[in-house]
Order: structure tokens, then sequence, then C-alpha cells
């Protein structure tokens, strides 16, 4: 290579090299948003998933674009999140669709109903079979955008102070219980109340309420549940797949560059799966302290799960004769949860008793 191309080719170079800088300062503009969360500092899975969405969106744009974490009760209540930032007080929130349901049943849909899928047939339907549009044609009219954002699993069917064996026994029952489930277990004689994670305790502690649902071991056991309703029951069937979601307001959302999008919806998806591998790990010995602590393992009766699933189902039909947008999404999950089950029952259960019989045989 002689002198004079060299020194052309070099100085091209620092030509494209100096219009790089600002052409990727155009691409990545300075944004700070502030995120509210559902969840108290103390649940360290669910608030730690939280503050994981700031951190690896800070990292991905050298932080260019920063989304600062505020616990439940921070800046607003934990039932309060997706109204803030519906009406701009925050940008973004870290919650659950259930607790607004309120609002409007279809707002559940997108997290957990009584007796819908489990965290994988959930991941199915909102990724492959459309639930994240669907969900958020509804949430459009909210204000709202919405991304997954975490899965629990299965939860527990909750903490009791005393034992639950008959539809009698529920009768009259104060119990704190999110979603929906409240208006299901009405039905049958429990008095439902919703109350914020961080408030919770008390409530129980001074006798307010009679029993609790809140997530799973690993959480139920930092709340220190057990101290006072010793009875821990399973399944909860209201919740076989909840889903917490990323909500951002759409106007914010629609403001931001293709490349933030994108990353939102690459960094939330990866958090999804984040929160559901934290908790099978962490569950398992989580339930085992739990029990050497005092917790007394109880399942639902099948009197009871079988009023509460008829219940269920007299209610979906109700909703859906007057809520045309409730009716569409829950015929989407329905449609699916026919072959869900379907499949479920033939290498995955089976495999799984195998091993669970294992288990119990002292073998594995």
């Amino acid at each position: 290579m002689d002198r004079r191309s060299f020194l052309t080719k070099a100085a091209l170079g620092t030509a494209a090299t100096g219009l790089a800088a600002p052409a990727l300062a155009q691409e990545n503009p300075k944004i700070t948003w502030r995120m509210t969360s559902s969840f108290p500092k103390s649940l360290a899975t669910l608030w730690g998933n939280t503050q994981e969405l700031g951190r690896r969106i800070s990292e991905a744009t050298n932080g260019n674009f920063t989304i600062q974490p505020f616990a439940a009760g921070e800046l607003v209540g934990g039932l309060q999140a997706a109204d803030a930032v519906a009406d701009g007080t925050v940008e973004a929130a870290h919650t659950v669709g259930y607790y607004y349901w309120g609002k409007d049943p279809a707002w559940a849909l997108g997290a957990a109903v009584p007796f819908g899928l489990s965290a994988r047939g959930m991941n199915a339907w909102h990724y492959f079979g459309g639930g994240i549009d669907m969900y958020n044609a509804f949430m459009a009219k909210q204000k709202l955008f919405a991304l997954p954002g975490g899965n629990t699993g299965t939860q527990m069917g909750g903490w009791f102070r005393k034992e639950i064996n008959t539809l009698e026994d529920l009768k009259g029952l104060k119990m704190r219980i999110g979603g929906f489930a409240g208006k299901i277990v009405e039905r049958l004689g429990v008095v439902p109340q919703q109350i914020a994670g961080g408030d919770i305790y008390a409530a129980l502690e001074k006798g307010t309420i009679d029993a609790v649902e809140f997530t799973s071991p690993a959480d139920d056991e930092k709340l220190g549940f057990v101290k006072v309703a010793p009875y821990y029951y399973y399944p909860g069937w209201w919740e076989g797949g909840p889903t917490v979601h990323f909500m951002f307001n759409l106007d914010k959302w629609n403001a931001l560059p293709a490349n933030y999008q994108s990353l939102l919806r690459s960094i939330c998806q990866s958090i999804d799966a984040n929160m559901l591998q934290q908790y099978d790990w962490n569950n398992p010995p989580a339930l085992m302290r739990l029990m050497a602590e005092g917790a007394q393992l109880r399942p639902f009766s099948p009197e009871i799960m079988q009023a509460c699933y008829e219940t269920t189902n007299k209610v979906y039909d109700e909703i859906e004769a007057t809520n045309p947008e409730f009716a569409k999404i829950w015929a989407s999950i329905k449609d699916f949860r026919k072959q869900w089950y379907l499949w479920q029952q033939v290498a995955e259960y089976n495999y799984d008793t195998f091993m669970m019989v294992q288990q119990r045989k002292n073998t594995l």
C-alpha cells in the first residue's frame, strides 16, 4: 500500500468515527424514568426483579436509559401502582393485573384467574398465543402498555388459624385474598379482604383477618405468617401461574426510540424467566424451613376444590354475558387450556409422577 492510499483511507476512517458518536447519541438519548413497585423490599424475589429491570436497561444503554425503582409505599401505595402510571405520576410500574380487577375483570386475565393456566401455560399463551397483544388491546384503553415481567409458578393456598375441612368451615372466614378469587370464595361464605403485601402480617397478628394467601414458601417465610397461622394449605387454585407485569405509561412507551422499545421487550422477557427460575430454586428449601418452624401442610379437600371450580365457572358465565372484552380474551385462554392440560397428561405428568414416587421411596 502506498503512502497516499494509506493516508486517504485513514482520513476517511477518522471522518467515519467522527460521525459515529452523534449518530449513536441520537439512537441512545438520555432518558430517566421512575418505576413504582407493588412489592415491599422484604420480598427479595419480587422486589429484586423490580430492581433488575433498571440494572439491565442501564447496562445495555451505557447508562443513557435509566429506570429508577421505588418499593411499595415510597411513591404510591402498592395497590395504586398502575393508576400512578396511567395518570403520568410515574412512567412505569411492576405490579399484577388482578390487583385492579375491580375496575374491570379483564385486568386479571393477563395475570391469573381461578383455574386458569400454569406458569408455562401462561407463558406459551402470552408469547405464542397472542396473549400479549390481546391484553394490550385492553390495556391501551387504560393508557398503559404491559409486558410480562415474572411468574411465581403455582402458589400456595394460604395460611389459616384453624383447619379448613369442609365448606361449612369457610363461612364467615375473613381472608386476605388477591384478584377476583375473592369474588369466588365470597359466594362460599368467605369475607374477602384486599390488603397490600406489607400490611398483611399486622392484620393477621391482630386478628383483623383469619387467613391470608400471598405467594409461595420463599416469600411467605419472610413475612412470618407461620408464627400466627400454622395451617398451610395448597394449592392456590386461583393462581396456577400468575404473571407479574411491567406496565408503562402508553404515551411514554410510544415516545421511546424503537431500539429502546426492543431492549425493553427483550429485558422484560428475560426477567419473566428469571423470576420463575428463582422461585423454583428457592421454594423447596423454604418449605422445609417453614415445616421445621411448625407449618402444618394441608391440601384443600376435594369437596372444597370442586365447589370452588363449579362456582368459578358460574362467575365466568356471568361476566362473559356482559363484558365482551373479557369474553374475547377468556375464550382464547380457555381454548388453549384444553390443549395444554391434555398435553400435560402425557409426558410431563407421567415423568413427574414417577419421579415423585421415587422421592417418597427415598431412592433419589
